[in-house]
Order: C-alpha cells, then structure tokens, then sequence
C-alpha cells in the first residue's frame, strides 16, 4: 500500500469521527488537553499488567499449550517495541492528532476482538494489533504534550501527570485483572479497555486543535527504513523476550537477537542515504535524546528485572497467590504516582532535568538494594516493604524527566520520532535487561531450584539490576549542565560632552 494511500485512508476514518464531535470547539482548557494525554498513557501501560493473572484461565479456556501463552504477553511488548518508530515517524508526517485518533481507534477494536476471541491464533492477532495501537499512540501521545504546554513549569506538570498516569496503569493493571478476571470472566481483562479508549477518541477530537501538517511534510515518507526499523526492532525484542525459554542458542534467542541488530545496521545504511529518512542521523549527535536513550535503556531494564524477580520470590519462595502478588505492588506504586505529582515538576522548575533525572535514579538504586537486600528464604512483605517504598519514590521522580530530555533541542517536526527513538530503546532494555536477570538466576540457581537456592539465585540476579540502575545514572551526568543565568546588563554610561577646545579638528581624525 502507497503512503499517500495509507494516508487517505487516516485521513477519512479521522473524518468520521470528526462529524460526530463536530458540535464542540478543537481546543479546549488546560485540564482537560492533560486528563486525556493521561488516560492516554493509563491505556497503554494497563496492558503490560492486566492479562498477567488472567492467563490461567485464559490457558484454559481458549486452548493455549504451556508453551504458547506467554505470547498474550508477548505479542503485545514485540509489536509495540518493533513499530515504535514506525509510530513516530507517522505522527510527525500524518499529524499528532490523527495518528493519537487511530491508536486508540485500533486499541478499541483489537480490545473488542481479544475479548471475544474463541482460539489462540485470534487472541494473539489482537495482541499484535494492540501493540500497533501502542505503537502509534505513545510518540503522538508525547508529542501532543510538547506541542500543546509551553516550556517551563506548564510541561513540567503535564509530563509529571503523564508518568503518573503510567505508574497508576500499572498498578490497576495487577489489580483491575485479578478482580476482573475474578468476578465477570478472563474476557474483560480486553473489554474494559474498549470504553475507555472509545472515549478517549472522540474526546480528543474536541480536545485537540486539527493537524496543521503540510502537505510537504508528507512527501517522501522512507517506506523502506521504516520497513527495515520495524522488522530488525522486532526481532531484537522478540530474541529477548524468547531467549531464556527457548534458549539462547537457538533460532528464536540469540540468532534472532543477531539478525535484528543486522537489520538495524542496514537501516542506518538506508537512513544516510535518503533524501527523506525516517530517522535522520543527525538526532543521534543531538546529546539529550542520546542521553534518554541510554537511561531508558538501562532503566527499564532495571524495572523488568524488579517486577520478575520481586513477582518470582513472592509467589515462588513466599507463597503468594497471583493476586496477592499483584497487591504487593500497589503500595510503592501509589507511592510511586505521588512523588510524580507532586515532586517531580516542583523539582524540574527548581532544578532542571538533569539534576532531577540523577537524583530519581539514584534513589531508584536506592531502593533496589535495599529490596533485595531483604530477600531471605522466610522473610516476609513487611521486610520488603521499605526498599519496594524508597523504589517506587525514585522511579516516579525519574521516569517523566527521562522522555523530557528526549525533546531536548529536537526540532518541533520530529518530536514523533523523537520520543519513538527513547521509546524503542527503552522496550528493547527492558525484554534484555530481563533476560539478563533470568540467565543470572539459572546460572545461580539452576532451572528447578527451590527454597534458599531459589532465593540466592533471585538475590544475585537483584544485584545485578541494583548495577544497571546505577549505570543508568551515570549515563543522566552526560547531560549538559544547565546554563547559568545570564548577568543583568549595566546601565550604558552616560554622554559626556566634550568642550569645544578638546574637540579633536577634522584633519585629525582618522579615516
């Protein structure tokens, strides 16, 4: 299908909607441009959780082999990670506001058919199809909050709000499953995610102002790099993610991983040679979206790491049910939510953010070591609970600095892209940092370790992400330290005329 084909077509499901919210005015106030960018994100991040503890019964009921579940998980994370950049690029060329439309719009129908699906090649297929959804939704979604709050204390508070409504998706994730799944079936777990993005859709509509994107901007789309981006993403993020269960020796591990990063190298080559990239090389040397890459990188990785080992030691050496280990959670990110809203933005007005950035790390690392400092074959919730605590303080005061220092002297027609570029990186350090932890606690404790053995494999593994939230934090200090303010300017002199005597005569004057 050609671009501008794959355009016209957008352009016409947008139109649709257009007519129904054609009664209310295209901008709206201040919280209400925030509340839908939020819900936007609490969409997103809902379904990196909510299905976890559904999948028993989703095993069950629809037909899955042991082998093949972890695909509802893992369709979702692959395609979102692999067409990230695709997404961004899309909302720079399509517009914000579309290309945000059409997320959702896919998020609900993918949602509406994984709810109603009778066989695992359905539910999987609306999986991909969600990640899409994703895909297209999270670089609109950042673009929109730097497009539509001004620089300073107003972004500040709308990426502050922004991180927060991903820590409040992942925790009503773990929670909103096990009640769902619990009380109206495994179904809803995609159903509620339907009114919600429905909503979502025609809201922004209203919201929104319409796409002033040019027609220029929409030449030359680099189909072919945006082919070869979307295809070597994916199968980086999908050797990561099968690495440790089918082995890393295998197809589908380290060879998947190998030709993935093949494929990347390629489209560099295609990026310099295009007179339209989808990526232009030059946004590599820009060092604050270098500098968001590489923290996202290691601190996402860090973060999949936590929620494995600390899940795998609760119900595994503790005995906690799903749902009870989905609880667990809900403390720090709440914590996690708070320190969001109502530090993070004071702190970025007052600091900046890179001194923001290294102290939310830090205290990130903080809490990780204290987490997994607890761990022991009969402690208990209470002894986790001060590090999980300090843990969840630091990745709220960190996480919305880290994709602020993506747009960091972006231009304002490659913010899509921008945010698609940290934002791939950081799926990608997140399926590896969690394959690193995994190879660790196999190495450690072997494959059908129990008890204290288990528990030493889980702690070592835990030092090593305490070491990639560190690096993490060393990779903010690349950022450039903030200027400082420029000195008043004095007062000019004033006039002084000389008398006629000391006046110099014209002959002396030189030339």
């Amino acid at each position: 299908m050609k671009w501008n084909t794959f355009h016209r077509l957008i352009a016409e499901q947008e139109r649709e909607v257009s007519v129904v919210a054609s009664t209310v005015r295209p901008q709206s106030s201040y919280g209400l441009r925030l509340a839908l960018l939020g819900l936007a994100q609490f969409i997103v991040t809902l379904d990196f959780n909510i299905v976890y503890v559904a999948l028993p019964d989703i095993g069950s009921e629809v037909g899955f082999s042991e082998q093949s579940l972890q695909w509802v998980v893992s369709a979702y994370v692959v395609v979102l990670g692999g067409f990230l950049l695709f997404g961004g690029r899309a909302a720079d060329r399509l517009g914000q506001r579309r290309v945000f439309v059409v997320g959702l719009l896919l998020y609900a129908a993918a949602s509406l058919v994984g709810g109603f699906a009778g066989n695992p090649g359905t539910l999987i297929a609306a999986r991909a199809v969600q990640g899409i959804g994703g895909a297209l939704l999270t670089p609109a979604t950042q673009r929109l909050i730097f497009s539509n709050f001004a620089a300073g204390p107003e972004r500040n508070k709308a990426f502050a709000t922004w991180g927060a409504a991903g820590s409040a998706g992942l925790s009503a994730g773990a929670l909103l499953g096990g009640l769902l799944t619990n009380y109206l079936g495994w179904q809803w777990v995609f159903f509620v995610n339907v009114p919600l993005a429905v909503i979502a859709a025609f809201a922004a509509v209203r919201v929104f102002a319409t796409d002033t994107t040019g027609g220029g901007e929409r030449k030359g789309f680099d189909l072919p790099g945006a082919l070869i981006a979307t295809l070597g993403s994916t199968l980086v993020v999908f050797g990561a993610v099968r690495g440790p269960d089918a082995g890393w020796t295998s197809l589908q591990g380290a060879w998947s991983v190998a030709a993935g990063v093949l494929l990347l190298a390629v489209f560099l080559f295609v990026e310099s040679r295009t007179e339209a990239p989808l990526v232009p090389l030059r946004m590599f040397r820009n060092r604050g979206l270098a500098v968001a890459m590489g923290v996202a990188f290691a601190f996402q990785g860090s973060t999949a790491a936590v929620y494995y080992l600390l899940t795998t030691y609760l119900q595994s050496a503790l005995g906690y049910s799903a749902l009870q280990a989905g609880l667990a959670f809900l403390p720090p990110t709440l914590l996690s939510m708070v320190s969001a809203l109502r530090i993070t933005a004071p702190l970025l007005n007052k600091w900046g953010i890179r001194r923001t950035l290294v102290v939310g790390v830090l205290i990130t690392a903080v809490g990780t070591a204290g987490l997994f400092a607890a761990f022991s074959a009969n402690s208990s919730y209470w002894a986790l609970l001060p590090g999980l605590l300090v843990w969840g303080f630091g990745g709220g005061i960190a996480f919305s600095p880290m994709f602020a220092a993506a747009g960091i002297g972006v231009q304002p027609a490659e913010q899509g892209v921008a945010a698609a570029m940290a934002n791939t990186t950081r799926q990608i350090g997140g399926a590896l940092g969690l394959a690193v932890v995994v190879a660790v606690v196999v190495a450690t404790a072997g494959t059908r370790a129990s008890g204290a053995d288990l528990v030493d494999g889980l702690r070592t593994a835990g030092w090593v992400a305490v070491a990639i939230t560190v690096v993490a934090a060393l990779v903010v200090l690349v950022l450039k330290k903030p200027a400082p303010p420029a000195p008043a300017a004095e007062p000019a002199p004033e006039a002084v005329t000389l008398p006629a005597a000391a006046k110099p005569a014209a002959s002396e004057v030189s030339p």
